[in-house]
Protein backbone atom coordinates (compact mmCIF):
# COMPACT_ATOMS: atom_id res chain seq x y z
CA UNK A 1 0.00 0.00 0.00
CA UNK A 2 1.39 3.54 -1.37
CA UNK A 3 0.63 6.51 0.54
CA UNK A 4 0.50 10.15 -1.33
CA UNK A 5 1.90 12.90 1.44
CA UNK A 6 0.63 16.30 0.51
CA UNK A 7 3.50 18.89 0.68
CA UNK A 8 3.02 21.38 -1.96
CA UNK A 9 1.03 24.38 -0.12
CA UNK A 10 2.33 27.80 0.53
CA UNK A 11 2.40 27.75 4.04
CA UNK A 12 1.23 31.21 4.35
CA UNK A 13 0.40 31.25 8.11
CA UNK A 14 3.83 29.71 9.22
CA UNK A 15 5.71 32.48 6.79
CA UNK A 16 8.68 33.04 9.65
CA UNK A 17 9.77 29.34 8.78
CA UNK A 18 8.48 28.41 5.12
CA UNK A 19 9.67 32.13 3.75
CA UNK A 20 12.72 30.07 2.93
CA UNK A 21 11.72 25.87 2.71
CA UNK A 22 8.33 24.54 2.00
CA UNK A 23 6.40 23.99 5.25
CA UNK A 24 7.08 19.74 5.34
CA UNK A 25 10.61 20.74 5.98
CA UNK A 26 10.38 22.53 8.64
CA UNK A 27 12.20 20.30 11.45
CA UNK A 28 10.62 19.03 15.19
CA UNK A 29 14.03 17.99 16.41
CA UNK A 30 16.11 18.35 13.95
CA UNK A 31 14.15 16.59 11.15
CA UNK A 32 11.67 17.17 9.10
CA UNK A 33 8.15 16.93 10.18
CA UNK A 34 7.99 15.48 6.66
CA UNK A 35 10.16 12.73 8.41
CA UNK A 36 7.82 12.06 11.55
CA UNK A 37 4.66 11.80 9.30
CA UNK A 38 6.73 8.98 6.89
CA UNK A 39 7.75 7.26 10.06
CA UNK A 40 3.77 7.40 11.30
CA UNK A 41 3.48 5.03 9.00
CA UNK A 42 6.59 3.20 8.72
CA UNK A 43 5.89 1.78 11.72
CA UNK A 44 2.73 0.05 10.55
CA UNK A 45 4.89 -1.46 7.79
CA UNK A 46 3.68 0.88 4.93
CA UNK A 47 7.02 1.82 3.41
CA UNK A 48 6.48 3.90 0.00
CA UNK A 49 5.57 7.46 -0.30
CA UNK A 50 4.60 9.55 -3.07
CA UNK A 51 5.53 12.95 -1.88
CA UNK A 52 2.98 15.72 -4.29
CA UNK A 53 5.60 18.63 -4.80
CA UNK A 54 4.97 22.47 -5.29
CA UNK A 55 6.22 25.04 -3.57
CA UNK A 56 10.21 25.15 -2.85
CA UNK A 57 9.56 21.53 -4.19
CA UNK A 58 13.70 21.40 -5.10
CA UNK A 59 14.36 21.54 -1.00
CA UNK A 60 12.74 18.47 -0.52
CA UNK A 61 14.53 16.85 -3.58
CA UNK A 62 17.47 18.08 -2.35
CA UNK A 63 16.89 16.60 1.54
CA UNK A 64 16.23 12.77 0.01
CA UNK A 65 18.98 12.96 -2.62
CA UNK A 66 21.64 13.89 0.49
CA UNK A 67 19.27 11.93 2.93
CA UNK A 68 22.12 8.87 3.30
CA UNK A 69 24.97 11.85 3.49
CA UNK A 70 22.84 13.75 5.94
CA UNK A 71 22.10 11.09 8.08
CA UNK A 72 25.36 9.14 8.50
CA UNK A 73 29.18 9.87 8.82
CA UNK A 74 31.01 10.70 6.10
CA UNK A 75 34.36 10.72 4.93
CA UNK A 76 36.10 13.00 1.92
CA UNK A 77 38.90 13.03 0.12
CA UNK A 78 39.55 16.43 -1.06
CA UNK A 79 42.39 14.75 -3.18
CA UNK A 80 40.84 12.60 -5.08
CA UNK A 81 36.86 13.74 -4.74
CA UNK A 82 35.91 10.47 -3.38
CA UNK A 83 33.26 10.29 -1.25
CA UNK A 84 32.78 7.44 1.52
CA UNK A 85 28.84 7.05 3.24
CA UNK A 86 29.61 4.96 6.25
CA UNK A 87 26.52 2.60 6.95
CA UNK A 88 23.92 3.70 9.10
CA UNK A 89 20.53 2.22 10.70
CA UNK A 90 18.56 3.60 7.67
CA UNK A 91 14.86 3.35 7.06
CA UNK A 92 13.87 0.87 4.17
CA UNK A 93 11.05 3.83 2.24
CA UNK A 94 10.63 3.80 -1.28
CA UNK A 95 9.91 7.46 -1.96
CA UNK A 96 8.66 8.97 -5.39
CA UNK A 97 9.16 12.67 -5.38
CA UNK A 98 6.63 14.45 -7.93
CA UNK A 99 6.18 17.89 -9.16
CA UNK A 100 2.03 18.65 -8.77
CA UNK A 101 2.34 22.48 -9.72
CA UNK A 102 3.19 25.12 -7.55
CA UNK A 103 -0.50 26.38 -7.61
CA UNK A 104 -2.36 23.19 -7.92
CA UNK A 105 -4.92 22.29 -5.19
CA UNK A 106 -5.36 19.96 -2.82
CA UNK A 107 -7.77 17.62 -4.94
CA UNK A 108 -5.61 18.20 -8.07
CA UNK A 109 -1.73 17.27 -6.70
CA UNK A 110 -3.71 13.71 -6.16
CA UNK A 111 -5.18 13.68 -9.64
CA UNK A 112 -2.03 14.52 -11.04
CA UNK A 113 -0.66 11.47 -8.82
CA UNK A 114 -2.99 8.55 -10.60
CA UNK A 115 -0.58 6.93 -12.49
CA UNK A 116 1.85 6.44 -9.78
CA UNK A 117 -0.79 4.28 -7.71
CA UNK A 118 -0.33 1.65 -10.20
CA UNK A 119 -2.92 -1.48 -9.39
CA UNK A 120 -3.57 -0.85 -5.82
CA UNK A 121 -6.86 -1.10 -4.48
CA UNK A 122 -6.29 1.20 -1.72
CA UNK A 123 -4.28 4.19 -0.86
CA UNK A 124 -3.64 6.22 2.09
CA UNK A 125 -3.17 10.15 1.81
CA UNK A 126 -2.21 12.32 4.54
CA UNK A 127 -1.18 16.13 4.82
CA UNK A 128 2.76 17.41 5.04
CA UNK A 129 2.50 19.16 8.06
CA UNK A 130 0.19 17.17 11.10
CA UNK A 131 1.09 14.30 13.27
CA UNK A 132 -0.78 12.00 15.42
CA UNK A 133 -0.66 8.46 17.63
CA UNK A 134 -3.12 6.78 15.33
CA UNK A 135 -3.46 3.52 15.31
CA UNK A 136 -2.37 2.94 11.05
CA UNK A 137 -3.49 -0.82 11.03
CA UNK A 138 -6.99 0.00 12.63
CA UNK A 139 -7.84 2.63 10.52
CA UNK A 140 -7.13 0.23 7.49
CA UNK A 141 -9.11 -2.37 9.28
CA UNK A 142 -12.02 -0.41 9.44
CA UNK A 143 -12.01 0.76 5.69
CA UNK A 144 -11.69 -2.85 4.69
CA UNK A 145 -15.23 -3.27 6.74
CA UNK A 146 -16.97 -0.91 5.76
CA UNK A 147 -16.06 -1.15 2.33
CA UNK A 148 -16.82 2.37 1.11
CA UNK A 149 -14.89 4.57 -1.02
CA UNK A 150 -13.56 6.70 1.81
CA UNK A 151 -12.40 6.64 5.23
CA UNK A 152 -10.94 10.16 6.72
CA UNK A 153 -9.64 10.36 10.32
CA UNK A 154 -12.02 12.53 12.46
CA UNK A 155 -10.49 14.27 15.15
CA UNK A 156 -11.22 16.72 17.88
CA UNK A 157 -9.46 20.40 17.30
CA UNK A 158 -6.68 21.22 20.28
CA UNK A 159 -7.65 23.88 21.86
CA UNK A 160 -5.75 27.43 21.36
CA UNK A 161 -7.00 29.36 24.53
CA UNK A 162 -6.98 28.36 28.34
CA UNK A 163 -10.85 29.44 29.66
CA UNK A 164 -12.36 30.36 32.43
CA UNK A 165 -14.16 28.97 35.20
CA UNK A 166 -16.96 30.53 36.45
CA UNK A 167 -19.52 30.84 39.31
CA UNK A 168 -22.09 33.34 37.95
CA UNK A 169 -20.03 36.36 37.07
CA UNK A 170 -16.58 35.32 39.99
CA UNK A 171 -13.52 33.57 38.09
CA UNK A 172 -13.34 30.36 40.59
CA UNK A 173 -10.21 28.84 38.35
CA UNK A 174 -8.82 28.63 34.81
CA UNK A 175 -9.20 25.98 32.29
CA UNK A 176 -5.76 24.71 30.91
CA UNK A 177 -6.50 25.11 27.12
CA UNK A 178 -9.61 22.52 26.54
CA UNK A 179 -10.02 20.82 23.72
CA UNK A 180 -12.80 21.74 21.08
CA UNK A 181 -16.23 22.08 21.42
CA UNK A 182 -17.06 18.41 20.71
CA UNK A 183 -17.40 19.12 17.27
CA UNK A 184 -15.03 16.38 14.81
CA UNK A 185 -12.81 17.96 12.11
CA UNK A 186 -11.15 16.50 9.08
CA UNK A 187 -7.47 15.12 10.76
CA UNK A 188 -6.39 13.95 7.36
CA UNK A 189 -5.21 10.56 7.57
CA UNK A 190 -7.16 9.33 4.58
CA UNK A 191 -7.79 5.63 3.50
CA UNK A 192 -9.01 5.58 -0.20
CA UNK A 193 -9.97 3.73 -3.45
CA UNK A 194 -8.49 5.32 -6.56
CA UNK A 195 -12.39 5.11 -7.58
CA UNK A 196 -12.38 8.61 -5.54
CA UNK A 197 -9.82 10.15 -8.04
CA UNK A 198 -13.03 10.38 -11.12
CA UNK A 199 -14.23 12.84 -8.18
CA UNK A 200 -11.49 15.00 -8.90
CA UNK A 201 -12.26 17.25 -12.07
CA UNK A 202 -8.82 19.57 -12.68
CA UNK A 203 -5.96 21.08 -10.85
CA UNK A 204 -7.90 23.82 -9.39
CA UNK A 205 -10.08 21.27 -7.42
CA UNK A 206 -10.15 21.51 -3.70
CA UNK A 207 -9.94 17.99 -2.19
CA UNK A 208 -12.09 19.24 0.81
CA UNK A 209 -14.29 21.06 -1.04
CA UNK A 210 -16.25 18.79 -4.17
CA UNK A 211 -15.06 15.25 -3.79
CA UNK A 212 -15.37 15.05 -0.07
CA UNK A 213 -18.75 16.45 0.14
CA UNK A 214 -19.81 14.17 -2.99
CA UNK A 215 -18.74 11.17 -1.22
CA UNK A 216 -20.89 12.01 2.07
CA UNK A 217 -23.56 12.94 -0.15
CA UNK A 218 -23.63 9.37 -2.01
CA UNK A 219 -22.58 7.37 1.32
CA UNK A 220 -19.37 7.05 0.42
CA UNK A 221 -17.14 8.73 3.14
CA UNK A 222 -17.04 7.04 6.49
CA UNK A 223 -15.32 8.57 9.82
CA UNK A 224 -12.63 6.70 11.79
CA UNK A 225 -12.46 8.77 14.92
CA UNK A 226 -9.09 9.44 16.56
CA UNK A 227 -9.84 10.55 20.18
CA UNK A 228 -5.50 10.48 21.11
CA UNK A 229 -3.08 12.99 20.20
CA UNK A 230 -3.35 14.80 16.94
CA UNK A 231 -1.71 18.29 16.29
CA UNK A 232 -1.24 20.40 12.75
CA UNK A 233 1.68 22.75 12.54
CA UNK A 234 -0.12 25.85 11.18
CA UNK A 235 1.51 28.27 12.96
CA UNK A 236 4.60 29.49 14.93
CA UNK A 237 3.12 28.53 18.13
CA UNK A 238 1.84 24.78 16.68
CA UNK A 239 5.46 24.32 15.57
CA UNK A 240 7.25 25.17 18.90
CA UNK A 241 4.72 23.31 20.79
CA UNK A 242 5.66 20.24 18.88
CA UNK A 243 9.55 20.65 19.30
CA UNK A 244 8.55 21.11 23.03
CA UNK A 245 6.99 17.47 22.98
CA UNK A 246 10.31 16.09 21.10
CA UNK A 247 13.00 17.57 23.65
CA UNK A 248 10.65 16.60 26.73
CA UNK A 249 11.15 13.03 25.47
CA UNK A 250 7.11 12.29 25.28
CA UNK A 251 6.67 12.92 21.92
CA UNK A 252 2.96 10.70 21.77
CA UNK A 253 3.25 10.38 17.57
CA UNK A 254 6.49 8.47 18.29
CA UNK A 255 5.69 4.63 18.20
CA UNK A 256 9.04 4.03 16.07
Amino acid sequence: MKTIILAGGLGSRLSEETALRPKPMVEIGGKPILWHIMNIYACYGIDEFIIALGYKGEAIKEYFLNFYALNNDVTLDLATGGTVVHDGRQPRWKVHLVDTGASTQTGGRVRRLARWLGEDRTFMMTYGDGVADIDIAAEIAFNRAHGKQATVTAVQPPGRYGALRLDGARVDGFIEKPRGDGGLINGGFFVLSPRVIDRIDADSTSWEQEPLAGLAKDGELMAYVHGGFWQPMDTLRERNLLEELWQSGRAPWKRW
